[in-house]
């Protein structure tokens, strides 16, 4: 009798020990789990507190800008006011002098017209880079910092591409890592049927000769029309869209006497532009004969 009781003693202990053993792993798997989303969570903040930065310096470049061109409609509004105070008093002016003030006030308005557009379209465009900045990084964000930046300067798109990432040292043959960059950076640039694409192959200073390639203005320009070329036949970018140019080692990011800045200077960078007729046709100032 005494037997089977410490028998029965033992199992109900070794009962005790394995549920004791199944929640502390269920305890440590819960952890685990809590620190994955922790660190999803932590990686998650530092993307949008990147993106609030950018979208802070883009406001600030913004309200210089409504700045600038609210103290020159302040300036015609004066110019406006006087003229008005002239005309007011045509007794002493003459017929001639009254119809050239009434000219002098049209052209005014046609240029305080000219203005508001103009910055509208300016905070439009400056919009629409923003935007195609943060896709382009949130695209892309699985690749390293180093090897791609994404910015905009003059007004533009910029992503400037590592050639280690993209091409074997010497070579204008894409690698299979790059073609799936082009293919991210084609899809979202096909989302925006009036942007332009410029893409330009950039060297260092080391000079280079092969049956293929006389010198590094052949190997920048073959390499740009490589990734055009890709765009156009895997992609389906509309040829009529890009344009592919070679600067050599002539556009340097760094210096050529270091290994470190001959890496930086070897690159491909691929800018986004808008088209350039209707640029320029939205910086011409209206015509004298459009007023008369």
């Amino acid at each position: 009798m005494k037997t089977l009781k410490f028998t029965i003693i033992i199992i109900a202990m070794l009962l005790a020990s394995c549920v004791s053993q199944k929640k502390y792993s269920d305890a440590e798997n819960r952890a685990k789990l809590l620190e994955e989303r922790s660190q999803f969570c932590e990686n998650d903040l530092k993307l949008k507190q990147n993106e609030v930065l950018v979208l802070k310096t883009n406001l600030e470049n913004e309200e210089n800008k409504v700045n600038v061109l609210e103290k020159q409609i302040d300036y015609f509004k004066s110019t406006n006011t006087n003229l008005l105070d002239r005309l007011s008093d045509l007794s002493v002016v003459s017929k001639t002098g009254a119809e050239s003030i009434k000219q002098s006030l049209e052209a005014l308005n046609e240029q305080n017209k000219y203005i508001k557009d103009l910055t509208t379209n300016m905070q439009r465009k400056d919009s629409l880079n923003l935007v195609l900045v943060m896709n382009l990084k949130r695209s892309l964000d699985n690749f390293d910092d180093e090897d791609i930046n994404i910015e905009v300067k003059k007004g533009v798109v910029y992503i400037s591409i590592s050639d280690r990432m993209l091409f074997k040292s010497g070579s204008f043959k894409i690698s299979d890592r790059a073609e799936e960059v082009i293919g991210k950076i084609s899809k979202i640039v096909n989302d925006h049927k009036d942007l332009d694409i410029l893409v330009e192959g950039h060297t260092d200073n080391v000079p280079i000769s092969t049956e293929c390639m006389m010198d590094n203005w052949d190997l920048s320009v073959k390499r740009a029309t490589s990734i055009v070329r890709l765009m156009q036949t895997k992609f389906n970018l509309d040829p009529q869209r890009m344009t592919a140019g070679g600067r050599s080692e002539f556009i340097p990011k760094s210096t050529n006497e270091t290994s470190q800045g001959r890496a930086l200077n070897r690159r491909t960078e691929i800018i986004i532009l808008p088209k350039l007729d209707q640029f320029f046709e939205l910086l011409e100032p209206p015509k004298a004969n459009d007023i008369q």
